[in-house]
């Protein structure tokens, strides 16, 4: 059975999701894509059973999709975007 559904605020038109430690913690993350506002936003895992408010980064524009990898080699978590301009 699942439990009442807790709501997160993003930025506009998030078109575009993928979960990962990405500060090291042990806990996944969420990454979203903000296609309008030309930003990815992170909502930070609390430990708690919830996440903070985004944090967000600076993208090209039009971001249509985000993934994460170890694109550098060095163990950590990276984020990839992709950009429709």
């Amino acid at each position: 059975m699942f439990t009442a559904q807790t709501t997160y605020s993003t930025g506009c038109w998030p078109n575009s999701i993928v979960s990962a430690d990405v500060n090291g913690d042990g806990k996944p993350d969420i990454i979203v894509a903000n296609y309008v506002w030309n930003n990815v936003g992170v909502l930070f895992n609390t430990g708690k059973g919830t996440f903070a408010a985004q944090t967000t980064y600076s993208t090209g524009n039009w971001p249509t999709s985000v993934a994460e990898a170890d694109v550098n080699g060095d163990g950590k978590h990276d984020i990839i975007v992709a950009n429709n301009g």
